[in-house]
């Protein structure tokens, strides 16, 4: 139902969306532009608060200095109606990061890092400007018909060159997100916003704050005083890679923290793709701006991509061990019946039992058909496995395996061996929304590609930055499969 006569007649038919803090919002159609705007009015038992009307006041201020920046609510006017102030912005279909946690819990780490990097880049934007925002938290997140999001509520800013409208030892934000100087009432800076910022990521990544207590004065105080706790135990699909960043992210000191809201997402990132432990996607050595490309670099190159070690260092160890121990107990075997004459027949029967088998190397595919018995001349030391021109793939139900292997055949150029093992890959990581399917995806689209085929190249690429956020790589590939693809993508050359 419309609200008549809260706001002035250009803007018809007002309906409230929301309602907290120091004011209401309504959504309206402004008539003199002819689209859809989002309208802030002062609460009606706060307009004789000449205090809260100048901390009002304040908000449209701090807001309107940042209307060059892409990631922050645009505003598009200030005034006042029968004595109570408003403030006039761009509306926002999606709803705030609140609603999604509320409605879906944990989010996928590919698009909370896209959502976070957004953020960041407004923030950091704000703090160059000398405003803080001091009240960041997923409720003041907004989301575009696109998805993408919109620092909103600057209520509580504190703005180089506006008038100061609080006193030291008043806390202003809210109770989960505040820095542990913002709780003891202390002067607040970027770095308090960097700490909200990352209680913020950990609920998106998690689906609860990591000091949620039973009261806000106890969440506050705990913000003051309680450790932080590991990100990975309260999500247990979360790698342990972040846990420091998160014990720095959330440092009780302000000096101990990132230097910028865009450093942290950069730091959730490589962890990341730290833990993922096998093929990262980075820099394409291309230059960015459409134009020639270097002779020394090949436009079907494949994206430069860093391998990086597993996680767990037992898994060369292990086998390394095992090897050693049946070597030993084969040496100990031959010393026992060194005095004995081994015959022939002894010796075929000895080459051909299990516990002389050497221990399989951790890179080599596992063997899924069993070699017949020698019958060439008997050796004395155990048969080897032969390089095998008939070597098996990796099990169809192992992505990582899939992935890792294809993406060797890249880098060595053979498109067409690795283009089957990709596909596998991604059919195998579909719907699992892992770094494992985003970068399968890519490589699959990057194989594609290379051997001049259009099939799903597009789709592909959408499905790797769904899950792991925007790249340059990616966006490269999509414009070079737009221009060569006829804009599709989805048919062959």
């Amino acid at each position: 139902m419309a609200d008549s006569g809260v706001l002035p007649e250009r803007y018809r038919g007002p309906e409230r969306v929301a309602r907290g803090g120091m004011g209401e919002v309504y959504r309206a159609e402004d008539s003199a532009l002819d689209r859809l705007v989002a309208v802030k009015v002062l609460s009606e038992r706060y307009a004789d608060d000449d205090a809260i009307r100048r901390r009002f006041t304040h908000e449209a201020l701090a807001a309107a200095r940042l209307s060059n920046v892409p990631a922050a609510v645009t505003i598009f006017d200030v005034g006042e109606h029968e004595g109570r102030p408003y403030i006039v912005m761009e509306y926002l279909p999606g709803g705030s990061l609140a609603d999604r946690v509320t409605a879906q819990g944990a989010q996928p780490p590919g698009r909370v890092l896209a959502w976070l990097g957004q953020t960041a880049e407004a923030l950091d934007a704000a703090h160059e400007r000398g405003i803080v925002h001091r009240d960041v938290k997923p409720a003041n997140l907004l989301l575009d018909s696109e998805g993408s999001v919109k620092v909103a509520d600057f209520g509580v800013a504190s703005a180089a060159g506006l008038d100061s409208f609080t006193a030291t030892g008043t806390v202003l934000g809210t109770a989960g997100y505040l820095a542990p100087e913002q709780a003891r009432g202390e002067q607040t800076g970027p770095p308090s916003d960097r700490y909200a910022l990352a209680v913020v990521a950990w609920e998106l990544l998690t689906g609860s704050r990591p000091f949620e207590r039973e009261s806000a004065t106890a969440e506050a105080a705990a913000h003051v005083n309680a450790p932080v706790p590991p990100v990975s135990a309260a999500n247990s699909t979360l790698p342990r890679e972040l846990d420091a960043v998160f014990a720095r992210a959330l440092a009780k000191a302000p000096d101990d923290r990132f230097d910028s809201c865009v450093e942290f997402v950069a730091a959730l990132r490589e962890a990341l793709d730290v833990a993922a432990g096998r093929t990262v996607v980075s820099a394409v050595p291309y230059a960015a701006a459409p134009g020639p490309v270097s002779s020394s670099v090949p436009r079907s190159a494949p994206a430069r991509i860093t391998r990086r070690p597993a996680r767990n260092p037992l898994t060369y160890v292990l086998p390394a061990l095992l090897a050693l121990l049946l070597v030993g107990a084969a040496l100990a075997i031959t010393l026992a019946d060194d005095e004995t004459p081994v015959t022939e027949e002894q010796t075929t029967a000895q080459a051909t039992q299990p516990t002389t088998t050497t221990a399989p190397e951790t890179t080599a595919p596992p063997t899924t058909t069993e070699q017949p018995p020698t019958t060439t001349a008997p050796t004395t030391t155990a048969p080897t496995t032969e390089p095998a021109t008939t070597e098996e793939a990796p099990p169809s139900d192992d992505p990582v395996a899939l992935n890792d292997e294809g993406f060797q055949l890249m880098q060595a150029g053979d498109y067409e061996a690795a283009l089957p093992l990709l596909e596998r890959a991604v059919a195998a990581a579909q719907g699992s929304g892992t770094l494992t399917e985003a970068y399968a995806s890519y490589n699959l689209a990057f194989t594609r590609k290379a051997l001049g085929s259009c099939d799903g190249v597009l789709e592909l690429l959408d499905r790797s930055e769904q899950v792991q956020g925007q790249r340059k790589e990616i966006d490269r590939l999509r414009r070079e499969a737009e221009r060569d693809c006829g804009g599709d993508g989805d048919g062959d050359d």
